[in-house]
């Protein structure tokens, strides 16, 4: 029973982990963007992952038919598109403003996806969050330009959350690796061309791999084990947690405090996480390369 219990269980701890390790490794890429801009520092990171889950994983010890291969893909290259909109975002908004923006993909997923009421009141309960995180009526404009990317990261990130379900009767690591192999060949090009032969540096090679380690290669194999265990709309509701893990760690290592208002709109996002996963629906989970 407690092996059960702790089970039903993970899939959301997963997801806590995964946007924990994002939220600090996100943190540390910004100091990269002076010396390699926002498109280098997304083909390190991108890059190295996909190096680094290639040699930890190793794929290609699985058979993969043509219609995984065009999932992955399609998983892939929206991820790698949802990174380098996301890092452009960030050079001229705020980062937290940039996360609750990007929060529409999923929660237009989970809205899309939800057929019971109870459903509804969590994605009620985030999209009020959000929007208390927005400064809406209040405060400097926003840059247009950067709220655009920062829109299609999210378009991108409903399109992952749908792609990575599709995929999901595959072994995570192979489908995370292999994903993030077909990511690379967007976002390392584009890097290439905007940062040249800085990106060689030793130091930020160094840097780099470390972002990548923290802030994709955990998150990602973390959140593919997620979803395989989650319906859409929780697995979109759950990774709302991430402006509040945002919000603590910045307050513990950056010393930056929330004023009430914000701390009211973190309040909202836990209550939609923690009510989706006391709600959800626990479904049968094929077996790694089972029919789904």
């Amino acid at each position: 029973m407690s092996t059960s219990r702790l089970s039903s269980f993970f899939p959301a701890l997963a997801v806590l982990g995964s946007v924990t390790s994002l939220a600090v490794g996100t943190s540390y890429a910004k100091q990269l963007f002076p010396l390699i801009g926002a498109q280098g520092t997304s083909a390190l990171r991108v890059g190295f992952s996909a190096l680094v889950l290639l040699m930890v994983f190793r794929p290609w010890r699985w058979t993969t038919s043509r219609a995984d291969a065009g999932a992955i893909f399609r998983y892939g290259i929206t991820l790698g598109v949802m990174n380098l909109l996301f890092y452009m975002a960030l050079r001229t908004i705020p980062f937290g403003i940039a996360v609750a923006i990007e929060f529409c993909g999923p929660l237009a997923v989970a809205m899309w996806s939800s057929r019971r009421p109870v459903d509804f009141v969590w994605v009620g309960c985030a999209l009020v969050g959000l929007l208390l995180l927005l400064p809406l009526g209040h405060g400097e404009p926003l840059d247009p330009v950067g709220v655009m990317f920062a829109l299609g990261a999210a378009v991108c990130w409903a399109l992952y959350i749908i792609f990575g379900k599709r995929a999901g009767h595959l072994p995570a690591g192979h489908t995370v690796s292999l994903g993030l192999c077909a990511a690379a060949l967007v976002v390392v090009p584009v890097g290439m061309a905007h940062a040249g032969m800085a990106l060689l540096e030793p130091r930020i090679l160094l840097f780099g791999l470390g972002v990548a380690i923290v802030s994709s290669a955990i998150p990602m194999s973390l959140e593919m084990m997620a979803l395989k265990r989650l319906p859409k709309e929780t697995f979109g509701i759950l990774i709302s947690m991430e402006p509040a893990v945002a919000a603590l760690l910045a307050m513990g290592l950056l010393a930056e405090h929330l004023t009430p208002l914000q701390w009211a709109a973190i309040g909202c996002t836990v209550v939609a996480s923690v009510g989706s996963t006391l709600t959800a629906k626990r479904a049968v989970v094929p077996l790694p390369g089972a029919p789904a």
